[in-house]
């Protein structure tokens, strides 16, 4: 072979193997050993806008060893191991390789991801939210058991959000880039988000988190759902706030002097209780999760059936942080059901000197408030009077 022939020879061995790295490092590696899963099938599976999808599986033998090859992503993503029904989340920044050690006797608690401080952060954000749902469920009960009344629930549980929410935001703060950022923006307790991006204060987190992944990863699906997402919420609390203004232009004339009422109903539609001149208004603060609240609204049915012939309206007013819940109690009342997103540390409750829960005020067809009514075995004397 002549040195011509061996030139090229050694050149093409030289960039075919330089080609092979590149190919090669474009992955991520993912191994360790899962202990007590002799015989158990590992699975590897990405956690997709679209769900979760299969990606690769490995029967473990005895000492638990395994190891998954998969293609780089191009910006932070999430994939989950999972050993029959538990599932452990990680994410994956780039090229690199995750050593990774559990037990699959107790896969979540005893998971860990050596030299990872990007998946630190996920179990740290796993943590709060599992400790703030712990949190909530306890005063729950509590309520449930009548061993705090409804204005203390809901300012416990209003302290127990807004301290998660504190400790979150310094982590996406922090670096809004992260995938930690990303998990924790869209975590949920009782499959509701905890930042609500129509929230003027928690649509800071989304708008920052979307603002720094369309800088370092533009143009990837993720990005790109997570940039519409921001967006469409900003652009419909806007219309909101220029449809509340619009409203609160012609504010309510009583001899109150109270401010008019203007807030959602269920169906995402504002509506003003000014706009109900002209009715008898029974305005009705009330809480749907709490004990009284069942029998409260079946009773207010009651009178609402006898009197809504004659021009009776019910605007009533829900207090309560879970607005997922409200939107269940709510969607088949007869009457304007609506909520209070500040729940009880509305100005609303101090403007009207509402003391307790429920308190209900009846207001003429003019639109004067004419009756304030805490003890609702009146309530029916007070209609009758007006009518």
């Amino acid at each position: 072979m002549n040195k011509i022939t061996k030139g090229i020879l050694v050149a093409t061995l030289m960039v075919g193997g330089a080609l092979t790295a590149c190919k090669q490092e474009n992955v991520f590696h993912v191994k360790g050993n899962i202990d007590s899963a002799a015989g158990d099938t590992l699975f590897l599976e990405h956690r997709a806008l679209a769900g979760t999808e299969l990606l690769d599986s490995v029967i473990l033998k005895k000492e638990g060893a395994f190891s998954f090859d998969q293609p780089a992503p191009k910006n932070p993503e999430f994939y989950q191991l999972r050993i029959n029904n538990q599932v452990v989340t990680f994410a994956v920044d780039s090229m690199e390789t995750l050593q990774v050690t559990a037990d699959a006797s107790d896969f979540y608690r005893t998971f860990t991801v050596s030299g990872s401080p990007v998946n630190d952060q996920l179990r740290e954000v796993d943590a709060l939210v599992q400790l703030t749902a712990s949190e909530i469920h306890g005063l729950e009960n509590k309520h449930k058991s009548a061993l705090i009344d409804d204005m203390t629930f809901l300012s416990q549980l209003d302290s127990v959000l807004n301290d998660y929410k504190e400790k979150i935001s310094r982590l996406v703060l922090g670096n809004p880039g992260s995938a930690a950022a990303y998990y924790a923006v869209f975590q949920k307790i009782n499959n509701y988000l905890i930042f609500d991006p129509y929230n003027k204060q928690d649509y800071a987190m989304f708008g920052a988190v979307a603002t720094s992944w369309n800088r370092y990863y533009p143009d990837t699906e993720r990005t790109r759902h997570l940039y519409e997402f921001t967006m469409n919420a900003l652009k419909t609390r806007r219309r909101q706030e220029q449809q509340e203004k619009l409203l609160q232009r012609a504010p309510m004339e009583n001899g109150t002097g109270l401010p008019d009422i203007v807030l959602q109903e269920v169906n995402g539609s504002k509506v003003a209780l000014s706009s109900l001149k002209g009715k008898v208004v029974l305005l009705d603060f009330v809480v749907y999760n709490a004990n009284f609240s069942p029998k409260h609204n079946m009773e207010l049915n009651r009178i609402y059936q006898q009197y809504k012939s004659k021009g009776l309206e019910i605007y009533q007013i829900s207090f309560d942080s879970d607005e997922h819940f409200w939107k269940i109690s709510a969607s088949n009342l007869p009457w304007i059901t609506v909520r209070e997103p500040e729940s009880v540390n509305a100005r609303l409750l101090s403007m009207y000197n509402v003391r307790e829960i429920p308190t209900a005020f009846i207001l003429n067809r003019e639109g004067d408030v004419i009756s304030r009514v805490e003890d609702y075995n009146r309530l029916a004397d007070e209609l009758m009077k007006v009518f």
